[in-house]
């Protein structure tokens, strides 16, 4: 028999979108008004050959239990029995509710492994109802989006060692962890290559290769799509480190973008961003740094991926050391969300530096892959805040209770305390450069949500 998945949520979440999404079809009726599902409904479900049976059920409502949502929550606590695994939603957009924390805590008393679901994650709107969902106690929620399919992957991944493991793998898995972040830092580093057209990414992989597996040329924009290469790298201490190599095509101003598949060629750049640990940005010394290269880093620190910065045709390039230093100045000014970038002189027509910006950008994932121990996270806490308390606007007091480090690649921070929406940008931004100072993030972007308690005495 498969193993049974059932969806369990308040009204109007997202339960019948995912139950569509995971069996392929549009089985159970959508609409923005809650209540739509009322009786339980079985589908076949599969997640890259994981197959179960998955159950869409009523929304929860805390109703007396002769009235026709009360026998509809009846329905939904009848479903958990006998089930392997629950998906427990919330919307990420809204928050948590007292409903959502009500059904927790009932969860919390079956004897069933429950997996708390994001939904309505894209974006960043979703970013506060994720974090969240920690609070819940079912470990790190796994932010989705059922109505456009982003974060399947991720439920696969939590579904798996509950549904589709053995029972020895499952107490391996639980002995070792449901997801070994160690691994995933030490395995091929995904290193993209981007930039404004001609700027030598091309050739800087096929000097990387020592052949010529990619077509280079004078003209601009002769690579459209993103292409992948496999790469071992030799270190010049004998040890060998695999790579994952990302050409990209050239992204040129929004407004020079006419032409519909060169439009086609920088979405792919970008999305090519999104799969990569660690990116490379490439300029041309014979041109400098330009306000395009300024939007292209933006851009992949806004997706919170690690970030560099090559300086390419350095063999040719005149005033090398104001150049340098006036690049490394421009980059400070114009990218204040991150202090610090690495940058490297290079050249891919002579492979000058490339080993030491290959070396970096090894040590770069580290930083953007790692887990500060709650000790030492929490010592940072508290040094910080004694050492530059926070204000007192209008004489109220702002108190900082304790943080938590939400998640890795990127590093992803809670903040817990009172009065949070009157804590100034500022305080936030010396929080931000204190954790990248003192816990070895430096040029690593960094995110920090702040998390105040409901007010239970509160209209809203």
């Amino acid at each position: 028999m498969k193993p049974t998945v059932i969806i369990i949520g308040r009204p109007n979440v997202g339960k019948s979108t995912l139950f569509n999404r995971l069996v392929g079809k549009k089985l159970a009726l959508v609409d923005d008004q809650p209540g739509v599902t009322r009786d339980r409904r079985f589908g076949d479900a599969a997640i890259a050959g994981l197959e179960f049976t998955i159950v869409d059920t009523a929304g929860w409502e805390d109703t007396d239990e002769e009235t026709l949502p009360g026998r509809m929550r009846k329905q939904t606590e009848v479903s958990v029995e006998g089930a392997d695994a629950a998906l427990f939603v919330i919307d990420s957009r809204a928050g948590l509710t007292p409903l959502d924390e009500e059904i927790a805590r009932w969860l919390r008393t079956q004897e069933i492994p429950v997996i708390a679901v994001a939904n309505k994650a894209e974006g960043r709107a979703g970013d506060a109802g994720l974090y969240e969902a920690f609070s819940l106690g079912f470990g790190e929620p796994v932010a989705l989006s059922a109505e456009h399919g982003e974060g399947v992957a991720d439920l696969f991944e939590a579904l798996y060692p509950i549904i589709g493991a053995s029972e020895d793998e499952r107490d391996a898995a639980d002995r070792a962890g449901e997801i070994d972040e160690e691994a995933e830092a030490s395995g091929p580093l995904k290193l993209a290559i981007v930039g404004r057209p001609n700027a030598g990414k091309s050739t800087l992989i096929n000097r990387l290769l020592g052949e010529d597996r990619l077509l280079t040329g004078p003209e601009a924009g002769i690579t459209r799509d993103s292409i992948a290469v496999d790469y071992q790298w030799t270190m010049p201490d004998g040890d060998v480190r695999d790579i994952r190599l990302i050409d990209t095509a050239g992204m040129r101003k929004r407004a020079l973008v006419v032409d519909k598949l060169e439009k086609l060629s920088v979405a792919d750049a970008k999305h090519a961003v999104d799969f990569a640990e660690v990116v490379v940005l490439l300029l041309d010394a014979t041109r400098g740094l330009e306000h395009q290269d300024l939007k292209i880093a933006a851009h992949v620190i806004e997706e919170g991926r690690a970030l560099m910065v090559a300086i390419n045709k350095w063999d040719i390039a005149e005033n090398a050391s104001s150049l340098f230093n006036g690049i490394k100045g421009a980059l400070e000014d114009g990218l204040s969300q991150v202090k610090g970038l690495p940058v490297f002189a290079v050249s891919a027509k002579t492979g000058k530096g490339l080993d030491t910006m290959l070396k970096a950008a090894f040590e770069i994932r580290e930083a953007w892959s790692k887990r500060v121990p709650t000790s030492a996270l929490n010592r940072w806490f508290e040094d910080a805040i004694e050492t530059n308390p926070p204000p007192a606007p209008k004489g109220k007091r702002i108190k900082l209770r304790y943080i938590t480090q939400a998640g890795t690649r990127p590093p992803r921070f809670v903040v817990f305390g009172t009065r949070l929406d009157m804590l100034p940008k500022s305080y936030e931004r010396y929080l931000v450069n204190s954790i990248r100072k003192e816990l070895g993030f430096e040029a690593v972007p960094v995110r920090i949500v702040l998390k105040a308690p409901k007010n239970p005495y509160s209209k809203d």
